[in-house]
């Protein structure tokens, strides 16, 4: 298969989050002859039930090529065009994996030896798969991580803190407002007072930002409300001590602030040669916590159009990224044996 083909195949198997088998066990069986023929070793690893991360080692790696195997939904099928691959993971992910195991083809065919691919379960939701690898190391030192980059390797890429501010009321006839306490009104009062907060800014990163993702509470117009909950998400660019207080501080006397998951910023170096970006958004090399290497992030296509209907890849992006993965990993060979 060629890369275009390659895309294509991984895209048709249907690998929303925690329904990653299907495309685990294909990419199992594709990588297996690979490492029989070059000596190596292929083997699938199960995190959860019916969920498996996929590891294929050439030597022992002191390069690891990583991403994941789920994608968002809802599900829909590749297609291309003169210019793009389309369908579900065009782009996030199943166009990066296509471009890794043809580096992995091309340095093998060039007598390249000590690299890994490992592919991972759960990035869309949890990132389970990188963190139960990261109990597991194989001794990589450096993680190249694949995502739309638009093949410009990330200087750094952005954080991830997630709430839920939940108010609690007093429940009475809406014509009798004093006989009880709206959850709601408190609920915004704090969204109010959290919108207002002078978020940080980093020199490379770029300004945190907030996003009211969801907004539920409430019985009925006619009931003054006794519950509201909403769901937040900042996006990090620095220490979130400073975040966390001024959220806490937000919703002090107004709701409870529950803090559902918190994920670093992470900085990362530029090299030669190599076109630089900084990405928005976050991605499983947190999770790792450096087990697999000092992390590096560059893959194909643009985030812009990922987890939409209009999901593609271009084909000129996968052509460039294959080798990009080649030539980095060939040079980060050579210094990791120095």
């Amino acid at each position: 298969m060629n890369v275009f083909e390659l895309t294509r195949a991984l895209i048709d198997i249907e690998s929303i989050t925690g329904n990653e088998k299907a495309v685990g066990d294909w990419l199992f069986n594709h990588l297996q002859p690979l490492a029989e023929r070059y000596g190596g070793t292929a083997e699938l690893i199960e995190v959860e039930p019916n969920r498996n991360n996929v590891l294929a080692m050439f030597g022992d790696p002191i390069v690891t090529m990583s991403t994941h195997l789920d994608t968002v939904p809802p599900f829909f099928a590749s297609s291309e065009d003169d210019e793009f691959v389309h369908g579900r993971g065009a782009c996030d992910v199943k166009g990066i994996i296509a471009c890794m195991v043809k580096a992995a083809e091309n340095l093998l065919a060039a007598g390249t030896r000590g690299f890994a691919l490992l592919f991972v379960v759960g990035e869309e939701r949890n990132s389970a798969g990188a963190y139960f690898m990261a109990k597991h190391p194989r001794g990589s030192k450096y993680l190249i991580n694949g995502e739309p980059t638009e093949c410009k390797l990330a200087l750094g890429s952005k954080g991830a803190l997630r709430y839920e501010i939940v108010a609690h009321g007093r429940m009475a006839h809406s014509a009798y407002p004093e006989l009880g306490e709206s959850a709601i009104n408190k609920l915004l009062d704090a969204l109010a007072k959290i919108r207002a907060i002078d978020w940080p800014v980093h020199r490379v990163l770029g300004p945190s930002t907030l996003n009211i993702g969801a907004i539920s509470g409430g019985r009925a117009p006619n009931v003054i409300a006794d519950h509201a909950k909403a769901e937040l998400l900042i996006r990090l660019v620095d220490d979130p001590a400073p975040v966390k207080a001024a959220i806490a501080n937000a919703c002090e006397g107004l709701a409870d602030a529950n803090e559902v998951l918190c994920i670093p910023a992470i900085l990362m170096e530029s090299r030669p040669g190599f076109e630089t970006a900084v990405m928005k958004y976050t991605t499983d090399i947190p999770a790792f916590d450096g087990a697999w290497g000092k992390p590096l992030l560059l893959g194909p296509g643009t985030i812009h159009v990922a987890h939409t209907s209009m999901e593609r890849v271009p084909k000129a992006d996968l052509i460039k990224a294959t080798g990009l993965y080649t030539q980095l990993v060939a040079q980060l060979i050579e210094e990791g044996k120095q």
